[in-house]
């Protein structure tokens, strides 16, 4: 065994190609075993392995900067670094991120939850490198789907112009995590199709050297029939005009070329772009057979692949879809839209229903906001598919072209609140804080499943404006879902539970762990009153103003930041009015990123919880007593 014996990268260099390669198979059989326990994602490690095994041996991590593209493609490059005894943590609360983490290690030099970062990074730490005049290499890998977004196109153009020493390498497997789409797509499978170009160009080169005679001819012309021939011979000829030097393709499997290809590299004045084909699932037949289903892999049984998944109550990405589906029988022109996340977003049976109604962009989410305007102000219903965190990514797009325009698009965004193991990169808490405060925008969450059908309808007869409703990454309720579906009035609260003196206005998933607290408190006598505020933008104003006129005193609870959210929301109304004696207390997300753990462990720091909503009621009741008893409650 010689993956007891890898303590760091430097050992090895020590080793042989083919003892590299027992090395491979003895940390995919690690990852399928430590995976199989903690869940993770599995794919796309496992068609890295001998990549990762290779650039570690050629090169001196972290004298040498490795930057990961989104980073959970990073297990390897952790077991290699030091971290091998911690895999028992993954993604567990305060144990071993699933990302790339740069206070995990010296190693780690880039982190990023996000696609199609590591070149605009690579970039930087090039242009740093030499006007600090060092000389080590900057080496950015980066997917094939990530190669899709935006942001790479534009380091890609700047990479090439301005020649600095850096490797991109293409990690190329024709997945993100979905199947990949587009031009680029279609461009990358056209290489891989033709491998024989790059071996009729190497041919064709050293056959017009052997031509004799004509030599000093040719050696005028040599450089203009050279480029002319590139346009038919050289398969990365888009890279070649971008300014880099293209190498491969090459298989991603094969040590003996990746390391032959990367001293041919560093033999290259300027950029070179890498193009490495990987097999997602590699050395793991389920994984294999479907990477799309073994990207972010739960708990499993290796010997059949079963997945340990606990059985409950649909989750709410499920019901968004199914419901998706009612809507766009009764209305054709309702589209879905996502960037690259059909299933996670829930809208493959969408898509097997309307396939000519389900657009999936690719990583563009800027672009998939501005063709939902587009959409929109032709007459159309789309719905634009995201999650939260990714969401982010289209700030400018929904501003600029959906809000100015008042354009009528539906976002419907999940992984709204805290996402568990994914951690700070994907967490859900800021559309509230970035969306709420442009003008024309509605914003709405359900207090369960069945709400959130009734708000998809009520976003579908909206036509005023854009309108998004937002749902978590949970299991709901196991409620009853109402067949028929009816719109919920603009801006209208509901009150779940009667009380006096004191209310907890909270949404999403937070009104049931207000209930909660309500619960514990009607066992000491105190009858709290829960609001389901289920629109953020527009406030509910009548309630609001009738809770300061009866002298309620309030907590507002939200799983999403507490600066710029629901509480400061209602902060801003009350001061507008200059209402100064109702007291308001915001429980949220506090001013720091969450890190990876369990829903649950992040609702424990944070304080979000039936426990919490009962100790900050009891504050405002020391801090502001009021007289209980005015009205008389049931026992």
């Amino acid at each position: 065994m010689l993956l007891p014996q890898i303590n760091e990268p430097g050992q090895l260099k020590s080793l042989s190609v083919d003892e590299l390669t027992s090395l491979a198979a003895e940390i995919r059989q690690f990852l399928i075993e430590k995976l199989s326990v903690t869940g993770g994602h599995l794919a796309s490690n496992l068609g890295v392995v001998e990549l990762t095994l290779a650039l570690h041996y050629c090169y001196n991590s972290p004298r040498d900067k490795f930057i990961f593209d989104v980073g959970h493609q990073a297990y390897v490059h952790k077991m290699l670094t030091g971290r091998m005894d911690q895999f028992d943590t993954l993604r567990k609360y305060k144990g071993m991120c699933g990302f790339v983490k740069r206070s995990e290690s010296e190693h780690d030099v880039w982190e990023a939850g996000h696609s199609s970062t590591s070149l605009s990074a690579a970039i930087g730490m090039a242009v740093a490198r030499d006007l600090k005049g060092e000389n080590n290499k900057v080496i950015a890998m980066i997917g094939d789907g990530a190669l899709t977004g935006g942001m790479a196109f534009e380091a890609l153009n700047h990479i090439g112009h301005e020649q600095k020493d850096l490797m991109v390498i293409l990690n190329d497997n024709e997945m993100s995590i979905a199947p990949n789409v587009g031009a680029m797509h279609n461009y990358l499978s056209k290489i891989r199709s033709d491998r024989h170009y790059l071996r009729a160009k190497d041919e064709l080169e050293m056959m017009l050297k052997k031509i004799p005679a004509i030599g000093g001819m040719l050696a005028k012309t040599g450089s203009r029939l050279k480029e002319s021939l590139k346009y038919m011979m050289v398969p990365g000829v888009l890279f070649e005009e971008l300014g880099l030097t293209y190498l491969g393709p090459v298989d991603g499997h094969d040590i003996h070329k990746l390391i032959e290809t990367f001293k041919q590299a560093d033999n290259v004045r300027g950029p070179v772009f890498v193009h490495v084909l990987t097999t997602k699932g590699k050395g793991y037949k389920p994984a294999e057979a479907d990477s799309y289903k073994w990207h972010g892999a739960s708990p499993y049984k290796i010997e059949t692949g079963q997945v340990l998944k606990s059985v409950g109550n649909p989750m709410y990405t499920d019901v968004f879809g199914k419901t998706l589906i009612e809507l766009g029988e009764q209305d054709p022109r309702l589209i879905a839209v996502t960037p690259a996340m059909p299933s996670g977003s829930g809208l493959i049976p969408f898509s097997e229903r309307f396939p000519d109604r389900m657009i999936d962009v690719g990583i563009a989410e800027q672009h998939a906001a501005t063709m939902c305007a587009a959409l929109a102000m032709e007459g159309m219903k789309p719905v634009f598919a995201v999650y939260s965190t990714f969401m982010q990514r289209a700030y400018d797009q929904i501003v600029h072209d959906i809000c100015r325009h008042n354009a009528n698009v539906m976002f419907a965004i999940d992984r709204a609140g805290f996402v568990g193991a994914d951690g700070e990169t994907h967490q859900g808490v800021f559309d509230i804080a970035f969306m709420r405060h442009i003008p024309n925008m509605v914003m709405m969450m359900p207090k369960d499943e069945n709400e959130l059908r009734h708000m998809m309808k009520t976003a579908l007869e909206y036509n005023d404006g854009p309108i998004a409703y937002r749902y978590p990454r949970i299991n709901g309720l196991g409620v009853h879902l109402d067949e028929e579906l009816v719109p919920i009035p603009i801006g209208k609260w509901e009150t779940v539970r009667e009380g006096e003196g004191y209310a907890v206005l909270a949404c999403g998933p937070m009104v049931q762990v207000a209930l909660e607290a309500a619960d514990q408190l009607k066992r000491e006598g105190i009858h709290l009153q829960v609001v389901n505020a289920r629109f953020m933008k527009p406030l509910d104003e009548e309630m609001l103003l009738e809770l300061a006129e009866n002298g309620t005193n309030m907590v507002v609870l939200e799983e999403a930041s507490e600066a710029g959210s629901l509480g400061s929301a209602v902060l801003e109304f009350y001061a507008s009015k200059h209402i100064f004696d109702t007291k308001v207390s915001l429980m949220g997300v506090p001013d720091r990123f969450i890190e990876h753990g369990s829903v649950k462990e992040q609702r424990e720091e944070t304080g979000l919880t039936a426990a919490g909503v009962v100790g900050e009621i009891k504050k405002l009741m020391s801090l502001h007593p009021y007289e209980i008893g005015k009205t008389q409650f049931p026992s």
